[in-house]
């Protein structure tokens, strides 16, 4: 289980907080770690030095420009959020999503991917907006603010404890997983629907991007909360290209 959990850092600052991320996910068992846009080197004195011995994930680690590309192989996106925004999400609590952690990683081709934002910003809508859901770690509210070598070192245990229990709950997650001919669709899968879903609302004159009115951020957390697998996903792209091809013959 814990070797399909991935962990993202998008736009890190401070390569010492990379060597930290490195050294909290080494104490827990995780060693996919991906790096979007970083804004530092990866591995410097500082990173080496407080990595502490888990340098070997600095060398072993991938950079990628975008998120999407980052988690196109994950059925499971899940973006860290210390704050609230303007359209709801499916939130999680560090122990919630543990608690789901093992009926997502058992399929075989299955990966997770546990996505941290930026130093001093997070995460943006539109990140967020590409995550199925969101994961927050109630801290002191007076106090709120948490380093990002600790944030992931919290969610990181979370994982750690759900493999170790995992045994236990292996009875009632059974129910809720794919066989091997229902496997849920992946994210870059799920970006590609996306785009000819806007692509055909946009021809059948349902929506202007001039004024978006969040339909697509909305139409994104429906399919995103639906977890569609490859099979439906298959069957709604035939739909969008069956709708696109009748909008064409009626046109003058």
């Amino acid at each position: 289980m814990l070797e399909r959990i991935r962990i993202v850092l998008i736009g890190t600052s401070h390569p010492g907080n990379i060597g930290g991320v490195a050294r909290a996910m080494h104490n827990m068992g995780l060693a996919d770690l991906a790096l979007v846009a970083p804004r530092c080197e990866m591995i410097t004195q500082d990173s080496i030095s407080r990595a502490s011995g888990a340098d070997h994930l600095l060398h072993q680690a991938h950079v990628y420009t975008t998120l999407e590309e980052a988690v196109a192989d994950c059925t499971l996106a899940v973006g860290a959020s210390a704050r609230s925004r303007t359209l709801p999400w499916p939130m999680l609590s560090p122990r919630e999503l543990a608690d789901r952690l093992p009926a997502e990683c058992q399929p075989e081709a299955a990966r997770v991917a546990l996505v941290f934002g930026r130093e001093d910003s997070g995460l943006t809508n539109a990140e967020l907006q590409r995550c199925h859901a969101h994961v927050h770690i109630p801290t002191n509210a007076d106090f709120s603010s948490l380093n990002l070598a600790a944030a992931v070192q919290v969610l990181a245990y979370e994982c750690r404890m759900a493999w170790l229990g995992q045994a236990n709950l292996d009875k009632t997650a059974a129910s809720t997983l794919p066989s091997d001919n229902e496997a849920l669709s992946t994210h870059a899968e799920l970006e590609h629907y996306f785009e000819h879903l806007e692509r055909t609302l946009i021809a059948i004159d349902f929506h202007d991007p001039a004024q978006p009115r969040q339909l697509m951020a909305r139409l994104r957390r429906l399919y995103l909360r639906a977890r569609p697998e490859r099979m439906e996903m298959n069957i709604l792209r035939g739909i969008l290209s069956a709708t696109e091809k009748a909008a064409h013959r009626k046109q003058p």
